[in-house]
């Protein structure tokens, strides 16, 4: 169960790397908004594909069903991804560089950690304390991080009385 169960019916630590990281992808993502679940949540990563999909496509506003999303959800949608696999990154960089394990097996336990999953591929009990107090912090910061971010990212609205002249940058 890669969503917060913790739960599972097969050996994690006998797993390809292939299914390992599609587990990854599913404890990223995590659960629904309502729900207990960790991750960025499966409303922030819908959005996101929506604007990726309305950017493919040229349009200049996003639209789902028959309704506009306002661009200030979908900045609060990014802000949350890039932080979270901000956080994600220099974690998995830490414990590959304090530990022997392989990068497979530490990417799962970061995404497991930060999603509240439970899950581990057994290398838990192998790691330094310094490891386990990072999977620590994870644990916390994927559980109130992403909802209190977006909270703070949806309450610290600030208009300014100017604009800045706009400059076109080269993406891509």
């Amino acid at each position: 169960m890669t969503r917060t169960a913790g739960f599972n019916s097969v050996d994690i630590g006998a797993m390809r790397p292939e299914s390992l990281l599609a587990s990854d992808v599913l404890m990223f993502i995590g659960g629904g908004s309502a729900g207990t679940a960790g991750g960025i949540k499966i409303t922030t990563f819908g959005l996101l594909a929506f604007v990726l999909w309305s950017e493919m496509r040229g349009e200049t506003q996003v639209n789902v069903g028959h309704r506009r999303i306002p661009a200030s959800n979908q900045r609060q949608a990014l802000a949350i991804v890039l932080l979270s696999a901000g956080a994600v990154a220099v974690a998995t960089f830490i414990l590959l560089a304090i530990t022997p394990h392989r990068l497979d097996a530490v990417l799962f336990e970061v995404i497991s950690a930060f999603g509240t999953v439970g899950l581990s591929t057994g290398i838990t009990g192998d790691l330094p304390p310094q490891a386990n107090v990072l999977l620590v912090l994870l644990m916390f910061a994927g559980r109130i991080g992403p909802l209190t971010l977006a909270s703070a990212l949806a309450l610290r609205e600030r208009n300014r009385r100017f604009e800045l002249p706009e400059e076109r940058t080269i993406v891509g």
